[in-house]
């Protein structure tokens, strides 16, 4: 019998957790202040709704008919197509073998949270004391032990989440999707009762929309929203295959891609009022205080910290539980994709399968262990996600839109849902889509050979499409496999 969920809100809830993960948190309020601040709503909305939400019901159709995994629910149409289903679950094990490093640093943070013990000057705690850092990508310097260490607790973690596969998953989301919740709502409270914090609110939602004549205000609009709904990873699609026959579809990509949105403006609320209170305390401007990325979790949010008038270690072990909880379900989300399309490629036990995973997963991220591991998950990062998803995301369109019947597909989809996807989602999918994807792939690389990503110079280039290329040889490889019966 197959595997199903337990109920929709399970589905609806393990869906929205793999969409809702850090990005949410470091990614999102940054580029909403740089492209606009209030105004960057604007070019967001019209991407989620003209490619988003298009998008994840193609996902989630393309998985619910075909009741499989990536790799085999591309070759149930075109069997020479089973390539761009692996080249998904390879890419996002690709993210998932440094998600789980990130992990691991919030572990640590997260037992230093009760006493504070990253110090006055977290830059220098998390540097120089946790990565251990090193000058160049190149000088690797040996593992760092303790990370290590944390890497396997968090593939530990993983392998019981998702061991009995969506009926683990649909039980374990209540917390790890509800809680992260209800500590944002916490640390929004928080942050909006601090001095300072009207200034770092304003900072980040004024709007200004002259900002919206510029290409890349919208580039980035697009980029944002795709990256942030976990479409191109092979994992709606393997979530779906688990949906019963009379579930809804588009019904479910409108609640799971409005869910998510509404989400990372919620964070960018409790961080730049959090920030406000930075510069209010630092007697610097807000501009001087915003931080993304790694910068804002493991050193500008400690350093708020630090500065709390009570409940110092309370907040900040908050903090990093909410970290942690947002990266478990986004990481177990990525490993269940490569689990299910993995179990019908070979026909591996379940529980064996996963432990395989894992087990490939710590040795992939060695790499993001060492010292030099920051400027490898950077780099990796920007390509995978700048790249493969793009690329990804592009080619699901034009399989669905160009290569089958779309009116059939489009027909199936809408005899599923209360909401049709009638003509306007076949118009997004056949022609927006692809354009703005195309734009955002040939505005990137252009972009890239210019100025090569983070002042790496030429070792981004080799790093990060040294990565893609591998990861694309070893989808082709895997695609050539046939299903052993």
């Amino acid at each position: 019998m197959k595997e199903k969920w337990d109920n929709r809100l399970a589905f609806v809830l393990a869906s929205i957790g793999s969409a809702i993960g850090l990005g949410n948190l470091w990614r999102f309020p940054y580029i909403a202040y740089r492209y606009g601040g209030g105004a960057f709503l604007i070019p967001y909305l019209v991407a989620l709704f003209t490619a988003g939400i298009p998008l994840l019901i193609l996902e989630f159709g393309l998985g619910h008919k075909t009741e499989h995994g990536a790799p085999y629910a591309f070759a149930s149409y075109r069997k020479n197509w089973k390539w761009l289903g692996w080249f998904a679950i390879a890419v996002a094990f690709g993210v998932v073998a440094y998600y789980t490093v990130i992990m691991s640093w919030s572990f640590i943070y997260f037992f230093h949270s009760f006493s504070l013990s990253w110090g006055a000057i977290p830059e220098v705690f998390f540097n120089n004391m946790v990565l251990e850092i090193s000058d160049s990508p190149f000088s690797l310097g040996g593992i760092n032990l303790p990370i290590l260490v944390f890497l396997i607790l968090t593939w530990i973690a993983i392998y019981y989440c998702i061991y009995k596969g969506v009926k683990s998953v649909g039980k374990v989301v209540y917390v790890t999707v509800i809680l992260p919740w209800v500590i944002l709502i916490v640390l929004i409270i928080r942050g909006v009762t601090l001095p300072g914090a009207l200034e770092g609110l304003s900072y980040y939602l004024t709007p200004n929309f002259s900002a919206l004549k510029d290409p890349a205000v919208w580039i980035n609009a697009y980029a944002q929203i795709f990256f942030t709904l976990s479409v191109g990873f092979g994992v709606m699609i393997a979530y779906a295959s688990y949906l019963p026959k009379k579930a809804d579809i588009v019904n479910n990509a409108f609640i799971i891609g409005l869910s998510n949105c509404f989400t990372s403006f919620l964070a960018g609320i409790a961080v730049f009022s959090s920030l406000g209170f930075l510069a209010y305390q630092t007697g610097k401007p807000v501009a001087d205080v915003v931080a993304s990325g790694p910068g804002l979790a493991f050193v500008a949010y400690p350093t708020i910290i630090n500065m709390l008038p009570f409940g110092n270690s309370i907040f900040g072990a908050l903090f990093f539980v909410m970290l942690l909880t947002l990266g478990i379900d986004s990481a177990f989300s990525l490993v269940e994709a490569a689990s299910k399309a993995g179990s019908e490629q070979w026909k591996i036990p379940r529980l064996r399968l996963n432990f395989l995973i894992a087990a490939i997963g710590i040795f992939v991220g060695l790499i993001f262990t060492t010292r030099s591991g920051l400027y490898w998950l950077d780099i990796v990062d920007h390509y995978l996600c700048n790249y493969g998803l793009v690329i990804i995301g592009l080619m699901e369109a034009i399989f669905i839109g160009y290569l089958i019947n779309t009116d059939s597909f489009r027909e199936y989809i809408s005899s599923h849902s209360e909401i049709k996807a009638g003509r306007w989602w076949s118009f997004f999918v056949k022609i927006a889509v692809p354009i703005v994807l195309l734009v955002v792939l040939g505005y990137n690389t252009y972009y890239e050979f210019r100025n090569p990503y983070g002042g790496y110079s030429t070792a981004a280039l080799v790093i990060g499409f040294g990565f893609l290329v591998v990861l694309l040889i070893v989808a082709i490889i895997f695609s050539k496999k046939e299903r052993r019966l």
